[in-house]
C-alpha cells in the first residue's frame, strides 16, 4: 500500500481532495479508481446472477470487513422488517375484530402473540440487549420463521373452509420483498429463504383449494390462478434482487469511499508527520509555529509590517557548548570525500542521540564542529550539569573512533553560561541559530582548550554547584580573547564513578555512562569505520540493548548507497511483510473508523428537519440535491419489470381481455424511453451527446429528476386503472351473471389480482432512487387512492359479488352480528351477514398498511442516504484539513532544504536511514560576509538586548534571499547563513542543468557549462547593489566582502535525527579562503574562475598573489562588474542594475 508520495502527486492534490471518486466495474465510463480492490465472486450460490452483481471485494479480509459493515448497517434496517411485521399483526387483529366470532379467537389470538413477540423483539434489537452474535445470526432467520407462520396462520385461521387461490398472495409477495430490503443477510440465504417460502405458500394454497373444490374443481382456471401466483412472487424476487444489488453497490462505494479517503487521509497525516518531525528536527517547535502561524495570515496583514519577520526570542541562563574535532585534517586524508562526510554524520548522528540524552538543542554543525544548548526553550535547572555530561560523553565517544583509525583525533569541548538570542534570520533556508557575546566566548572556550578535556567557564562553574572537581583551565594563556576579556576557565575532573552518580542525580539514565562513555557508543562504533562493503553500506551491529533508544540506534546506521545497490531477499521480504502489515492495520483503522462515525451520528445534534428531512442548511441540502447517483436507470427497469409481470398475471387471470395488452405495450415503451433516458447518463459512450447531455440534467435537477419518477409511477398506475376499469364491461348486474358473457374465470371472477398488481406498483415507487420520501409518499398516496376508489366505488358490487359467491358456493354457516350489517352489503340473495370483512375493505385496508409501511422504510431509506452524504462530507473536510496542514508543513521544510533533499527524505520509508548525498563537477561556490557588523552589533538596552541590531540584519539577509526569487536567479541555491556570512552555490540541482535549461545534446559548450557561474556572479553583483539600496535608506555604511570560487563538491545531509544539508571540498575551502582573505566592497576570485567569467563580459582587476592557508600562493582577482547583459541560452536577455549596457 503506497503510503508517501511526492510533493506534486496528483493523488494529493487539493482539487483530488475536494472531488472523490470511487469506480466500479460496471461504471465503464470510468478509466481511473481503485477498481484492482473489486472482483467478480465466480463461486458459489450466485453465479445464476449477472456479473455486475456478483461483486467482491478482495483481498478477502476486505470482502469480510465489507460484510461485517454492511450486516451492522441494514442491523437497523432489521427494525423496519419487525414494525412490517408488527403492522400485519395489526391488520389481521382488526379484521378479525370488527366481525368478531368464536371462529375468529383463534386467529386473534395469534395476531396478538404475533404482536407482542414483534414489540418484544424490537424493544431488544433497539435497545442492544441480546449479544451481537445472536442478533446477527439468529434473529433474522427466527423473524423470517415469525413472519411465515404469521402468515400460514391468518391463511389457516381465518379462511378456514373458504380458501381461494388469492388469499394472502399480496401479503406474501409484501414480505418477499421486504426480506430483500431489510434482512442483514447475504444475498444467498434470502433468496433461498425466499423460494422456500413462495413455493410452499403456493403449495399449501393450491393443494387446499383443490381439495375444498373437489367436486367443481376448475382445473385450468386454478392453474392459472397458481401461475399468477407465481409470477407475482418472481416479481417481488427480481426486484427484491434488484434492490439488495442497489443497496448492497451504494454500501460499497461509501464503504470503499469511507476506505480510500482513511487511505489518503492516512497518507496525508503521515507526510504530515514526516514533514512536521523533519522540520522539529531542524527549528524548535515554538519557532516552527510562529513561523507556521504567520504562514496563514492573509496577504494584506502582510502588507502591514513595515520589516520581515524575525522570529528571534532571549533566552538566559543557559549553557552553551561548543566541540572541535581535533586533528580532523590528519583523519580527512586517511580516507576519501565520501567516507569521510559518511564517517561524520555517523558521528555526529551519535552525537545527536546524546544530545537527546541530555536534553540538549544542537543549534548547528559547522563542518567539524558541533554545538549544543542546554536550557533551551525550556528552561532546566541543571542545564549547566547536563552540559557538562554531554561534553564528556563527547570525549569519550571520539576515542573510539581514535582507537579504531589509529589517528590522533580528540575533541575539544568548551562551556559556557549565559543568555543567547536564538532564532533563524531571512526567509530562505532557515537554520536556527544563536547570537550573543556569550555565544562569543562559549566558542572561544573551546578554541582554548585542551583536547580530551571539557573546558568550562567562570559562570558555569557558579552553575555547577560542586558537583564536579575542577582544576584551573588557564585558557588565557592559549586564547587571546579569553585573556583580554579576563575570563576565569576550569577544566573537568571526572572520575567514572563520580559521572554516574552525577547523572543518577540529576534523572539521567546511569547505564548511559559505561566506563565513562554511553552505551549507545559501543554497538555503532566498528561502522564509524568499515566504511568499505561494496553496497556503501555499514555491517548492523550484533549487540543487543534492553533500552529502546538502543534499538533505534542499530537503524542509525546512515550511509551513502551505490546506485546499482541490488535489493537483498531479505529487504523484499520485509517490504512483503510490511504491506500485509499495513493491509491489516489499513482495515484495522478503517472498522474503527466506520465504528465511530456510525457511534458519533446517533449522538450528533439533529440538522434536519423533523418532517421533511431536508437539512436545516440550505447550502448542504443544495449540495445534497445535486449529488449524482448512479441507479436511476436500475429503478427505472424495475419499473419495466413490473409493468412486464403485471401484464402476465392480468393475462393469466382474464386472457380474453384486449385492454390488457394494450396497456402493456404502451406503458412499456414509454417506460423503455424513460429507463433509455436515465441509462445516458451512466452509459455515456453508448448514447448520442445530447441525450447524455439532458440525461445529466435530469440526474442533477430536483425537480427534473421528481418529474421523472413520477411519470413512471403514473404509467404504471394508469395502466392498472385503465385495465381495472375495463372489466366494468363485462358486468351486467348482481342477477343478470357474467358467464353468458366472459368465459370462466375472468377478471370479475378474480379481482383481488388487481389489488397486488397495485402492490407492484408501491414496490416500483419505493425503488425509485434521488427521490425524497415526500414524493414517494405522494406517489403511494396515487396508487393507493387509485385503487381505493375504484374498490369501494367503481368495483363495489364486483366485489360483493365475488364474496357472495365465494361463500356460498362453499355453503359456509351465516353468523348475526350487528358490526357486520354495517359493512355488509344488502341485495346478496337475501342474507345481510358475511364471516368476513368485505373484500373491497380489506383490499383497501391492505393497500393502506403496505403504503404506511413503504413509507416508514423510505424515511429510514432516505435518513440512511443523508447519513452517508453527512459521512462522505464530513471525510472530504478532514482531508481538507490534513491537507492544508501538510501543505504549511511542506512550505517549511522546503525553506529548510532544497526541494530534492527534502523529497529524499519524505519519499519513503527508509529502513537504514539512508541519507542524501550527491557528488557535482562543475558549481559555483559564493561566500558573502559583512566584517562591519560585528562593531554594529551591541547588547545594550537600547537595541533590547541586542534584537534591534539582529533585526537590521534580518533585513539585509531577507533582501538578498528576495533576490533569488528572480528567475534568473533559478538556479542558485541558497546553503546557510554563518552569522553574518552569506553562503550560496550554483548548479547544485538534481538535473544539474546550466541554467535550468536543458541542452538537447550531450556534450555541451564551455559557454552552456558555466552559464550558472555567471549567474552566481550576476547574484554577488546584485547583492552589492542591494546593500547600497539598505546603506543609503538607513544611513548605514555597510560593506560586503565576497569570495567566489568553482570546481566539484560533495553535497550531502548529516545528522540522522537533524537533518543538516552542506556542501564540502576544496572549492567549498577556496571560495571561504576568498573571503576572509579578501578586501571588503570587493568580489575576490582565482585565476580559474576569473578566466571563466570574462568569457561572459565581466570585468576584473588583478590584486595578485596572496597567501592562503593550506594552499600557498594563489593570484587572485577582484571583480568589478558587466560590461553587456546576459544572453540567455533561448535568446531572452536580463539586464540588472550592475550591468552597463552598449546602446551603441
Amino acid at each position: 500500500m503506497p503510503r508517501t508520495q511526492g510533493f506534486s502527486d496528483p493523488e494529493y492534490s487539493a482539487e483530488y481532495s475536494a472531488e472523490y471518486s470511487v469506480s466500479l466495474p460496471s461504471d465503464p465510463d470510468r478509466g481511473v479508481g481503485r477498481t484492482h480492490e473489486i472482483s467478480v465472486r465466480n463461486s458459489g450460490s450466485c453465479l445464476c446472477l449477472p456479473r455486475f452483481m456478483r461483486l467482491t471485494f478482495v483481498p478477502e479480509s476486505l470482502e469480510n470487513l465489507y460484510q461485517t459493515y454492511f450486516k451492522r448497517q441494514r442491523h437497523e434496517t432489521l427494525l423496519v422488517l419487525v414494525v412490517f411485521a408488527a403492522l400485519f399483526d395489526c391488520y389481521v387483529v382488526v379484521m378479525c375484530a370488527v366481525v368478531f366470532s368464536s371462529d375468529k379467537l383463534a386467529p386473534l389470538l395469534v395476531a396478538g402473540i404475533g404482536l407482542v413477540l414483534d414489540i418484544i423483539l424490537f424493544v431488544l434489537c433497539k435497545k442492544g440487549l441480546l449479544p451481537d452474535r445472536v442478533s446477527r445470526k439468529v434473529i433474522p432467520y427466527l423473524l423470517w420463521l415469525l413472519i411465515t407462520a404469521q402468515i400460514f396462520s391468518y391463511l389457516g385461521l381465518n379462511f378456514s373452509r373458504a380458501h381461494a387461490a388469492s388469499d394472502t398472495v399480496g401479503w406474501q409477495a409484501f414480505f418477499i420483498f421486504s426480506f430483500f430490503i431489510t434482512l442483514p443477510l447475504s444475498l444467498s440465504p434470502i433468496v433461498i429463504i425466499s423460494v422456500i417460502s413462495c413455493v410452499v405458500h403456493t403449495l399449501v394454497l393450491g393443494v387446499t383449494v383443490a381439495q375444498q373444490q373437489q367436486d367443481e374443481l376448475h382445473g385450468m382456471q386454478l392453474l392459472r390462478e397458481i401461475l399468477a401466483n407465481v409470477f407475482l412472487y418472481l416479481c417481488a424476487i427480481v426486484v427484491g434482487v434488484m434492490s439488495y444489488y442497489m443497496a448492497d453497490r451504494k454500501h460499497r462505494k461509501a464503504f470503499l469511499e469511507a476506505r480510500q479517503s482513511l487511505e489518503v487521509k492516512m497518507n496525508l497525516e503521515e507526510q504530515s508527520q514526516q514533514q512536521e518531525n523533519l522540520m522539529l528536527s531542524i527549528l524548535p517547535k515554538h519557532v516552527a509555529d510562529e513561523m507556521l502561524k504567520d504562514m496563514k495570515k492573509d496577504e494584506s496583514q502582510k502588507d502591514q509590517q513595515q520589516f520581515n519577520t524575525m522570529y528571534m526570542y532571549r533566552h538566559e541562563n543557559v549553557s552553551i557548548l561548543f566541540a572541535d574535532i581535533v586533528g580532523f585534517t590528519q583523519l580527512s586524508s586517511a580516507c576519501s570525500a565520501q567516507e569521510l562526510v559518511k564517517l561524520l554524520n555517523e558521528l555526529f548522528a551519535r552525537f545527536d542521540k546524546l544530545a537527546a540524552k541530555y536534553h540538549q538543542l544542537r543549534i548547528k554543525i559547522l563542518g567539524d564542529c558541533y554545538y549544543c544548548i542546554c536550557g533551551l526553550p525550556d528552561y532546566r535547572e541543571d542545564h549547566a550539569v547536563c552540559s557538562i555530561l554531554m561534553g564528556l560523553a563527547m570525549v569519550e565517544a571520539i576515542s573510539y573512533v581514535r582507537e579504531k583509525t589509529k589517528t590522533g583525533v580528540d575533541m575539544r569541548v568548551g562551556v559556557h553560561t549565559g543568555t543567547v538570542l536564538g532564532g533563524v534570520l531571512g526567509q530562505k533556508r532557515w537554520q536556527y541559530d544563536v547570537w550573543s557575546t556569550d555565544v562569543t566566548v562559549a566558542n572561544k572556550m573551546e578554541a582554548g582548550g585542551i583536547p580530551g578535556r571539557v573546558h568550562i567557564s567562570q559562570s558555569t562553574m557558579d552553575c555547577l554547584k560542586g558537583e564536579f572537581d575542577v582544576e584551573p583551565g588557564d585558557g588565557g594563556s592559549r586564547c587571546d580573547y579569553l585573556d583580554e576579556k579576563g575570563i576565569e576557565t576550569y577544566l573537568i575532573i571526572a572520575s567514572k564513578p563520580e559521572v554516574k552518580k552525577t547523572a543518577a542525580q540529576n534523572g539521567l539514565n546511569g547505564s548511559a555512562l559505561p566506563n565513562g562513555a554511553p552505551a549507545s557508543s559501543k554497538p555503532s562504533s566498528p561502522a564509524l569505520i568499515e566504511t568499505k562493503e561494496p553496497n556503501g553500506s555499514s555491517p548492523a551491529s550484533g549487540s543487543t540493548s534492553d533500552e529502546p533508544e538502543e534499538q533505534e540506534a542499530q537503524a542509525d546506521n546512515p550511509s551513502f548507497p551505490n546506485p546499482r545497490r541490488r535489493l537483498r531477499l531479505q529487504d523484499l521480504a520485509d517490504r512483503v511483510v510490511d504491506a500485509s502489515e499495513d493491509e491489516h492495520e489499513l482495515n484495522q483503522l478503517l472498522n474503527e473508523a466506520l465504528l465511530e462515525r456510525e457511534s458519533a451520528q446517533v449522538v450528533k445534534k439533529r440538522n434536519t428537519f423533523l418532517l421533511t428531512m431536508r437539512f436545516m442548511d440550505p447550502e448542504m441540502e443544495t449540495r445534497y440535491s445535486v449529488e449524482k447517483e448512479k441507479q436511476s436507470g436500475a429503478a427505472f427497469s424495475c419499473s419495466c419489470v413490473v409493468l412486464l409481470c403485471t401484464a402476465l398475471v392480468e393475462i393469466l387471470i382474464d386472457p380474453w381481455l384486449m385492454t390488457n395488452y394494450v396497456t402493456f405495450v404502451v406503458g412499456e415503451i414509454l417506460l423503455l424511453i424513460l429507463t433509455i433516458c436515465s441509462l445516458a447518463a451512466i452509459f455515456p459512450r453508448a448514447f448520442p451527446k445530447k441525450l447524455v447531455a439532458f440525461s445529466t440534467w435530469i440526474d442533477r435537477t430536483r425537480w427534473a429528476r421528481n418529474t421523472w419518477a413520477m411519470l413512471a409511477v403514473f404509467i404504471l398506475v394508469m395502466a392498472n386503472v385503465v385495465d381495472m376499469l375495463s372489466c366494468l364491461q363485462f358486468y351486467m348486474g348482481p342477477y343478470n351473471g357474467t358467464a353468458a358473457v366472459v368465459p370462466e374465470g375472468g377478471c370479475l371472477e378474480n379481482p383481488k389480482y388487481y389489488n397486488y398488481v397495485a402492490v407492484l406498483s408501491l414496490i416500483a415507487t419505493i425503488m425509485l432512487v434521488q427521490v425524497s420520501h415526500m414524493v414517494k409518499l405522494t406517489l403511494m398516496l396515487l396508487v393507493t387512492g387509485a385503487v381505493a376508489a375504484i374498490n369501494l366505488y367503481a368495483w363495489c358490487p364486483v366485489f360483493d359479488e365475488y364474496d357472495h359467491k365465494r361463500f356460498q358456493e362453499h355453503d359456509f354457516p351465516m353468523v348475526a352480528l350487528e358490526k357486520m350489517q354495517a359493512l355488509s352489503t344488502p341485495g346478496l340473495n337475501g342474507t345481510d351477514r358475511l364471516p368476513l370483512v368485505p373484500s373491497k375493505y380489506s383490499m383497501t385496508a391492505m393497500m393502506v398498511v403496505m403504503m404506511l409501511s413503504f413509507y416508514y422504510f423510505s424515511r429510514h431509506v432516505e435518513k440512511l442516504a443523508r447519513t452517508l452524504f453527512l459521512w462522505k462530507i464530513e471525510v472530504h473536510d478532514q482531508k481538507e484539513r490534513v491537507y492544508e496542514m501538510r501543505r504549511w508543513n511542506e512550505a517549511l521544510v522546503t525553506n529548510m532544504l532544497p526541494e530534492h533533499v527534502a523529497r529524499h527524505f519524505l519519499g519513503s520509508k527508509k529502513r537504514d536511514e539512508e541519507l542524501y548525498s550527491q557528488s557535482y563537477d562543475e558549481i559555483g561556490v559564493m561566500f558573502a560576509s559583512l566584517p562591519n557588523f560585528a562593531d554594529f552589533y551591541t547588547e545594550e538596552s537600547i537595541n533590547n538586548g541586542g534584537i534591534e541590531c539582529l533585526r537590521f540584519l534580518n533585513e539585509i539577509i531577507s533582501d538578498f534571499d528576495s533576490l533569488l526569487d528572480n528567475p534568473k536567479f533559478r538556479v542558485i541555491t541558497k546553503i546557510k547563513t554563518i552569522g553574518s556570512t552569506y553562503m550560496a552555490a550554483s548548479g547544485v540541482t538534481p538535473d544539474v542543468n546550466t541554467n535550468g535549461f536543458t541542452s538537447s545534446s550531450k556534450e555541451k559548450s564551455d559557454k552552456e557549462r558555466w552559464q550558472h557561474l555567471a549567474d552566481l556572479a550576476d547574484f554577488a553583483l546584485a547583492m552589492k547593489d542591494t546593500l547600497t539600496n539598505i546603506n543609503n535608506q538607513s544611513f548605514n555604511n555597510f560593506m560586503l566582502r565576497i569570495g567566489m570560487n568553482k570546481g566539484g563538491v560533495l553535497a550531502g545531509v548529516i545528522g540522522a535525527r537533524k537533518p543538516h544539508y552542506d556542501i564540502w571540498g576544496n572549492t567549498v575551502n577556496v571560495a571561504s579562503r576568498m573571503e576572509s582573505t579578501g578586501v571588503m566592497g570587493n568580489i575576490q576570485v582565482v585565476e580559474e574562475t576569473q578566466v571563466i567569467l570574462r568569457e561572459y563580459g565581466f570585468r576584473f582587476v588583478r590584486r595578485g598573489p596572496i597567501f592562503v592557508k593550506g594552499k600557498g600562493e594563489l593570484l587572485t582577482f577582484f571583480l568589478k562588474g558587466r560590461d553587456r547583459p546576459v544572453a540567455f541560452p533561448n535568446g531572452s536577455s536580463v539586464t540588472l542594475p550592475h550591468q552597463v549596457v552598449d546602446n551603441s
